[in-house]
């Protein structure tokens, strides 16, 4: 197919780029915003296009495949604000290389759901959901009725049609009591995470999973319930450290009870891992500004954010372009990041 003659620089639209490599314009704005679900091929097609013509991106033309920009809401009740930091760092990175406008906003729970039909009346295009509104049905409801889309971040069963950003939080609490029981530890507390969220059940399922493949019998007066914050953090570890048969080490369903369990060890003159190994989950900013620092599960937040950014990006352009949107459940690593704060049981 014979190519068009190169225009001068200043005339050159991306449409020009599109037509001369054979894609979309959309395809021409995601390898030029340097998004991750371009065949490697056609982004190799798109770059000596780019490099024939002599064309150089501007914002304009970066928002052109897109139609008009985008603007992408981000709902959040989280009482954490360390994973709130993380969050957004990754949110806002994402939507700065991609011509996006984020636009926060705050609720309670029990308010999410007008909170969410606020943001659609102020025209945003999609919204983000990080926990524990990525399982809140009614906000859920809202969306699906205004037909726009969502991205839920973190849930343990994203819905069918709903896009989402998750670990496996079952595999990961596995991991984290198989790594206590390796070091010898028997007597394993877990403060629980909020019974909101899905994720929460899942990290239970896993400690309990970790407990019976070594053999070891659960105690429920070693499981008490948390919420995620500071607060039910220190309530959870008095419980526990309160027993007549204390557990050796505590698995806390996130940083902030953690650092909340590690302050209430301190209080009670136990040194940390010395006399008692404690755990998180998140890896958030806390897990290394307490001390010692913690060994915490690391879910990679950031990363969870951005590539919430992308499927959100990508179905609204889907649905601009007539395309039929696919709802993918994109499913990241974990890692567990081992710290100062565990050892082996203090020898009784």
């Amino acid at each position: 197919m014979q190519k068009p003659a190169r225009r001068q620089r200043s005339a050159l639209t991306i449409h020009d780029v599109a037509r001369y490599a054979g894609v979309s314009p959309m395809t021409v704005s995601r390898v030029i915003n340097g998004e991750k679900n371009v065949r490697e091929s056609t982004r190799e097609a798109v770059n000596a296009a780019i490099r024939d013509l002599n064309y150089q991106p501007n914002p304009a033309a970066r928002s052109l495949a897109g139609a008009d920009l985008i603007r992408i809401g981000l709902l959040y009740s989280n009482p954490s604000s360390a994973y709130l930091s993380e969050f957004l760092v990754g949110g806002l990175d994402q939507c700065s290389r991609s011509n996006i406008q984020l636009v926060v906003e705050k609720c309670d729970e029990e308010h999410a759901e007008d909170a969410a039909a606020r943001l659609v009346s102020q025209g945003v295009d999609g919204i983000i959901l990080p926990p524990p509104l990525c399982d809140a049905p009614q906000v859920l409801k809202t969306l699906a009725a205004s037909h726009t889309p969502a991205v839920a971040v973190a849930t343990g069963r994203p819905p069918a049609d709903v896009s989402a950003v998750r670990i496996d939080d079952f595999e990961a609490a596995h991991a984290m009591t198989r790594h206590l029981v390796g070091l010898g530890h028997r007597r394993i507390g877990f403060i629980k995470g909020h019974p909101n969220q899905t994720a929460s059940q899942q990290r239970l399922e896993g400690y309990l999973a970790g407990l019976a493949e070594a053999g070891v019998a659960s105690d429920p007066a070693l499981v008490v319930q948390g919420y995620f914050t500071y607060r039910s953090g220190l309530d959870g570890a008095e419980q526990l450290l309160a027993l007549s048969d204390p557990p050796t080490a505590i698995f806390a369903s996130n940083d902030d009870m953690a650092a909340a369990t590690v302050a209430a060890a301190h209080r009670r003159g136990l040194d940390v891992p010395r006399d008692l190994t404690v755990v998180g989950y998140d890896d958030s900013a806390l897990a290394t500004t307490v001390w010692p620092e913690l060994t915490t599960i690391r879910q990679p937040i950031a990363d969870m954010s951005r590539e919430a950014v992308t499927l959100l990006a990508d179905e609204i352009r889907s649905r601009r372009s007539g395309e039929k949107p696919q709802h993918p459940h994109a499913l990241q690593a974990f890692t567990l990041i081992q710290r100062q704060s565990d050892g082996p049981p203090r020898k009784r």
